[in-house]
């Protein structure tokens, strides 16, 4: 795929370098009347995520929506419904699925080296209290659990839609300020499996970002994938083959036994990490009709998950939700 145009809602007030080749726009129309263009990606505010796929899905053209997809439930499964009459591709960019600490965990679990997997532990954490100390009112497109979603998808997407949830969802400012921390325990029964998904401003010392324990051992995963990092740094993939890699100091160890009862570490290579897989695989769907890898039904689900999760804070934070 190759990008051709570029809509700027406000012209000439980004500081980016412009890319060579690339015709920066401010009218929409000079996209959707564009009849070379197939794909439109909406990166816009969560805000204006349905009002614009609409537009695109409306005009004709293939759509990639940001993550969070819209901000209503209601509003997904009417995209996705506008999309089918129209033989379209709607899809929500969740290019973290190919994160290198989630592939390991899920590297680990398919090896059978931590035995019969119990339970999944995924924590993202910060430490920036200055950015909720700033919000002074609660709203659900800064909602914390909404920004972050990627990490309720990565289960969604491997597992599938839970049996069972269990929210935690905390305003650790007050009440009325902003949701700065979650808690979500998503339950397989029929596999004996617990996911539990955390994620908090307020984090000075880190949690392992993933844990998976299993009957004969467990494996720690601690730091997160880089490649957020190397991108907020513009180390980026062309001209640099160690973009987003782990270096072996940073690998992840799998904690078992051995006959006499002592413990085994083992370093475990991190999987690497390629958000362009995501892209690659979009193509595949577009040109080839390959199926997607974020299906409608995962995205329904993912939002029903969160639109209910923020909800419930309007009565007990601990609610068990139906799903």
């Amino acid at each position: 795929m190759k990008s051709k145009k570029i809509y700027e809602r406000h012209l000439g007030r980004s500081s980016w370098e412009r890319i060579e080749g690339v015709s920066y726009i401010y009218d929409l129309n000079d996209f959707l009347n564009d009849p070379e263009i197939k794909l439109i990606v909406i990166s816009t505010p969560l805000s204006s995520h349905y009002e614009y796929a609409k537009k695109v899905l409306e005009a004709g053209k293939n759509c990639l929506v940001e993550k969070p997809f819209t901000e209503t439930t209601a509003e997904a499964i009417q995209l996705f419904k506008l999309a089918e009459e129209k033989d379209l591709r709607l899809e929500a960019c969740q290019n973290r699925r190919f994160d290198s600490d989630f592939l390991t965990a899920v590297k680990m679990t398919e090896s059978g080296k931590p035995g019969e997997v119990f339970e999944i532990e995924s924590n993202y954490d910060y430490y920036r209290p200055e950015v909720p100390e700033n919000i002074e009112k609660f709203s659900r497109t800064t909602s914390f659990l909404y920004a972050h979603c990627h990490s309720i998808d990565q289960i969604i997407g491997y597992f599938d839609k839970p049996e069972k949830i269990h929210c935690d969802l905390r305003q650790l400012m007050g009440e009325g300020r902003m949701n700065d921390y979650f808690d979500v325990d998503m339950y397989y029964p029929s596999r004996n499996l617990k996911v539990a998904i955390r994620s908090s401003y307020f984090m000075n010392k880190l949690r392992d970002s993933l844990r998976v324990y299993g009957k004969n051992g467990t494996s720690i995963k601690e730091k997160e994938d880089q490649q957020e990092k190397d991108i907020k740094r513009f180390y980026l993939p062309k001209g640099h083959p160690d973009f987003g890699l782990d270096k072996p100091e940073d690998y992840g160890t799998l904690y078992t036994l051995n006959d006499k009862g002592e413990t085994v570490e083992e370093k475990i290579e991190t999987v690497p990490g390629n958000y362009a897989r995501f892209y690659e695989a979009l193509y595949e769907t577009l040109v080839n009709s390959k199926p997607p890898v974020v299906k409608p039904e995962e995205t329904i689900e993912l939002m029903e998950l969160i639109e209910n999760a923020v909800a419930s804070m309007d009565s007990s934070c601990y609610s068990r939700l139906p799903m």
